[in-house]
């Protein structure tokens, strides 16, 4: 068999890096792209990820390294490199999915850091057929039914999977042509694991009823990656419009057919939390979203106000105590307990003066406090000021400064008008600046 996946470049990398578990895929992969870089000049990593949840990891780990040292020995451009996972799954965390994640943080990690940027995977055509019937029969959509892409880009590496169009079969022929040994995981006959489970007492059956089963349902796979990059697009047309620095424009979203709300706002989501957001979350506010409300989210929490959804930390518990402040000198003042920074800049004019600000008292809002928007204004409710502002109640909750009893900064609103300095005067300029969520 031959190595047929290609990087996106002009010229072929100098270095390209195989995830090798030892299993038969990852044995048949690896010993191909050896004998086609061997030709070609280039330099083949075998990366190999110590799980630590076998007792038989160790004998694995040596039975590879001794493997790539006898195709070595044979002219092979061949290097091996070892990766062990540190620490276990959660209770209640699933075995597979940790595995997973730390496995492909762990062959990022050893791949750049070797100078590869195309690293390659053994799944072959069954393994995409069996990733679209378990995807489906989680309920998955079109994202979860593309299933494993050919080639993908992610932080400056490539993965690449040349065999995914290929059967089983032609792997096993592959093994027994060149004669290769290879790891047998016992954990593959393990029923408690999903696709083990699916392989075991589903396949079977299935493909005997069904002779075309791994075929087509690869092939509806496919269907589904080119449904998905319509999806994308379509949502990236969508969100030049509705999305705007003040947040998304939930009018605006509601005139599309609800398919199209639905898509824009999952992509909309996706943005703003890192990963996707789950379908209940996305029914929610399909479903409750009118004027204004909060909702809680990965990350802190979806807030809509004025027509605009955006999103932002959750709210921290009151209760904090005051704090007495000197903010007369330039400079950044953190705040631990209140998440965020008083910073202090010269000012040329709308600021205030050193005296104001050298002795200054932080606190919560406590209800009756009165704030002078302009010079020539008069005091009014801070409730109502925040209301002419058009501020919604996640951007009322930082902390207020005093002088005595007199109110001098509130977040949102800025410098009350009764303390600006004289024009002309040496004066200072305040800001809050929220830390960044975690």
């Amino acid at each position: 068999m031959a190595v047929s996946a290609t990087p996106r470049t002009a010229e072929p990398p100098a270095t390209v890096a195989v995830a090798y578990s030892g299993g038969r895929d990852s044995t048949a992969l690896l010993h191909a792209t050896a004998r086609s870089a061997h030709d070609l000049g280039l330099r083949v990593l075998a990366l190999h990820v110590h799980h630590g949840l076998s007792p038989n990891a160790d004998a694995w780990l040596a039975q590879c390294h001794a493997q790539c040292e006898a195709w070595t020995s044979q002219g092979l451009p061949l290097e091996f490199h070892c990766q062990h996972l540190a620490g276990f799954p959660a209770p209640g965390e699933s075995v597979e999915a940790w595995a997973r994640e730390g496995r492909y943080r762990a062959l990022q990690a050893m791949a750049l850091e070797q100078g590869a940027h195309l690293l390659l995977l053994a799944q072959h055509r069954r393994d995409q057929a069996e990733t679209y019937l378990l995807q489906s029969l989680r309920g998955a959509g079109i994202a979860g039914q593309a299933a494993m892409p050919a080639v993908q880009d992610r932080d400056g590496l490539t993965w690449a999977r040349p065999w995914l169009s290929q059967p089983r079969e032609a792997i096993e022929a592959y093994l027994e042509e060149q004669g290769l040994s290879f790891v047998d995981d016992d954990s593959n006959a393990d029923a408690r694991y999903a696709r083990n489970r699916l392989r075991l007492q589903v396949w079977p059956a299935l493909s005997e009823s069904f002779p075309q089963a791994e075929t087509a349902l690869a092939r509806s796979a496919l269907w589904a990656q080119q449904a998905l990059e319509l999806q994308r697009e379509l949502a990236t047309q969508d969100l030049v419009l509705l999305d705007h620095e003040t947040g998304l424009d939930w009018p605006g979203l509601r005139r599309l057919s609800p398919a199209r709300a639905s898509n824009a706002l999952r992509a909309w989501l996706w943005e703003q939390l890192g990963e996707p957001a789950p379908a209940s979350l996305i029914g929610r506010l399909l479903d409750e979203a009118d004027e204004q409300g909060r909702w809680p989210c990965p990350g802190g929490e979806l807030r809509l106000y004025r027509g605009r959804l955006s999103h932002g930390a959750a709210p921290t518990g009151s209760g904090r105590p005051s704090l007495e402040l000197d903010l007369s000198h330039p400079g950044l003042y953190p705040q631990p307990g209140w998440q965020g920074s008083w910073r202090v800049a010269p000012a040329q004019s709308e600021g205030a003066s050193e005296d104001v600000l050298r002795c200054l008292t932080m606190r919560e809002r406590r209800g009756g406090e009165q704030f002078q928007m302009r010079a020539n204004g008069l005091a009014r409710s801070l409730k109502k000021c925040f209301q002419d502002q058009a501020l919604p109640a996640w951007r009322r909750q930082g902390p207020l400064l005093f002088a005595g009893d007199q109110l001098v900064f509130v977040v949102g609103l800025g410098l009350d008008a009764r303390h600006l300095a004289a024009p002309g005067s040496p004066q200072l300029q305040l800001s809050w600046i929220p830390d960044a969520p975690p």
